[in-house]
């Protein structure tokens, strides 16, 4: 079975209220973290139509501060399926609703796995992309995904055909 990345789409938008900010009135990062998990489950599981559990988080790298006030909104969609994994990819944005702008705030990759009725991990449809960025992002998946195995200790370096060159010499 095939699905298309598009169907998976979640758009999550969240106000920052002052229970969410820093003493600097930012948006806290584990708040935002914690939005982006849900917003990347949710586009796993709308993949896989089955419960998912958070497998792997990548490295977030803030570029701009949410402030106070602001409006989050969170873009989340599967980039690639593999067995009984999916890779999430995400863009946060910030909305200033006043000035009227929209900024970049950060992007990541979450991975998740899907889970059959007892727990245990199941098989995923497969993943179609239909643009040039859906395109993009599905063929750096195989290369994150061993990147991530390779630094979690779930793969050999020399196993990780994909990024042979970064870790061996000829």
């Amino acid at each position: 079975m095939e699905k298309k990345a598009a169907e998976s789409l979640v758009v999550m938008t969240e106000l920052v209220l002052p229970n969410d900010t820093n003493t600097f009135g930012n948006l806290m990062g584990g708040r935002l973290m914690y939005w982006m998990d849900i917003a990347a489950a949710l586009a796993a599981m709308k993949h896989c139509n089955a419960p998912v559990v958070t497998a792997s988080v990548d490295n977030i790298s803030f570029e701009s501060p949410i402030k106070l006030g602001n409006v989050v909104h969170i873009e989340a969609k599967v980039t690639r399926a593999f067995n009984s994994s999916m890779e999430v990819h995400m863009n946060v944005w910030g909305e200033d609703p006043i000035q009227q702008y929209k900024y970049k705030s950060n992007e990541a990759y979450y991975t998740f796995v899907s889970l059959d009725p007892t727990g245990k991990p199941r098989r995923v449809a497969q993943l179609v992309p239909q643009t040039d960025e859906e395109q993009k992002l599905f063929d750096g998946a195989l290369r994150r995904r061993q990147l991530r195995l390779v630094l979690g200790g779930k793969m050999k370096a020399d196993e990780a055909d994909e990024l042979k060159a970064l870790f061996t010499k000829d």
